[in-house]
This record gives structure tokens, sequence and C-alpha cells, in this order.
């Protein structure tokens, strides 16, 4: 997964729902060190009671915010929505230089 390209990663989700797998494992696949490289990671757990679902938010340095909600998008659909804007970014900034 590309992510030099984000500035900053939201995560809201119930730790004990079954629809929070996806906001979870896409912040196992975040690299250790995407936090040097300047990305704001922010995590909310919801209670265990809550109604609310799982969301997770992107945002790119071209200001593009992309808003997912976890209940109806698996691990597997979430990176491809992410890589696919990131590999455009990579694309127009390889034909930049």
């Amino acid at each position: 997964m590309i992510t030099k390209f984000m500035t900053e990663v939201t995560a809201k989700f119930n730790p004990f729902s079954t629809c929070a797998k996806p906001a979870r494992l896409f912040l196992t696949f975040l690299p250790p060190d995407v936090r040097a490289n300047g990305t704001a990671v922010h995590t909310s757990l919801l209670p265990r009671n809550a109604t609310e679902s799982s969301s997770l938010k992107v945002k790119f340095k071209d200001g593009k915010v992309m808003d997912f909600n976890c209940s109806k998008i698996n691990i597997k659909g979430l990176v491809e929505e992410v890589d696919r804007h990131s590999r455009q970014l990579q694309k127009a900034a390889d034909l930049s230089e």
C-alpha cells in the first residue's frame, strides 16, 4: 500500500463488533514509520453497546478525502480504493519530475 501521499488516517470502531475488522486490518497494513513520514493517525474506540458503525477516513496530499463505512466494504475493497488514488498521485508525481 502506498502511504506517502496520505496526510491523515482516522479510524473509529467498536473493537467487539464484527464490522470493525476492515478498519482494524487497515491500521495494521500501515508501516511502522508512517507517523514519522508526516501522516497523522487518529483512532477512536467506540463503547461496546454503541449503535454507530465503524468508519475510516483517509485524507490525501491533494485534498481528496475518502470516507468509508466499514460495515459495507471489506479490507480488500478498502485497500484497492486507497491504492487506486495513491497510484494516480504517484503517476502525476513521476510525470512532474
